[in-house]
């Protein structure tokens, strides 16, 4: 399992859905869709309809992942921080029950109120 306590900050890229790992489909489950895909430099977080999934590729061959799911059941506050004028950075925090803060940090451009929208939707429905 990833370290969410001593990983002060994932700093993520997002991408197309279309580009995140196909294994990522193995996990869904009926009715659960990606609504956002994001990448580290071997790393991927997807977040669903459902829950997070970060998958944290190990060793020097990078065959090795760790699978971690988040359920939204389990969150319970979060915020998000859009980019501004200097800081083109924007960035989540959530709070979950037995993990405590996790914070994303989300580099280049990337539309943040209606990403915070469909995740609310979703953790508050």
């Amino acid at each position: 399992m990833i370290d969410f306590k001593n990983s002060s900050v994932f700093k993520l890229k997002p991408i197309d859905n279309e580009d995140a790992r196909e294994d990522f489909q193995k996990f869904l489950i009926d009715g659960e869709q990606m609504i956002g895909t994001f990448k580290t430099i071997r790393d991927q977080l997807v977040f669903t309809n459902k829950r997070i999934i970060a998958a944290n590729v190990q060793g020097i061959t990078g065959s090795k992942v760790d699978y971690t799911s988040l359920p939204y059941s389990k969150i319970q506050a979060f915020s998000v921080e859009t980019s501004g004028t200097l800081d083109l950075d924007c960035e989540i925090e959530i709070y979950m029950s037995g993990i405590g803060q996790i914070r994303f940090e989300i580099k280049g451009s990337f539309d943040l109120l209606t990403f915070n929208r469909e995740i609310s939707q979703q953790i508050l429905g």
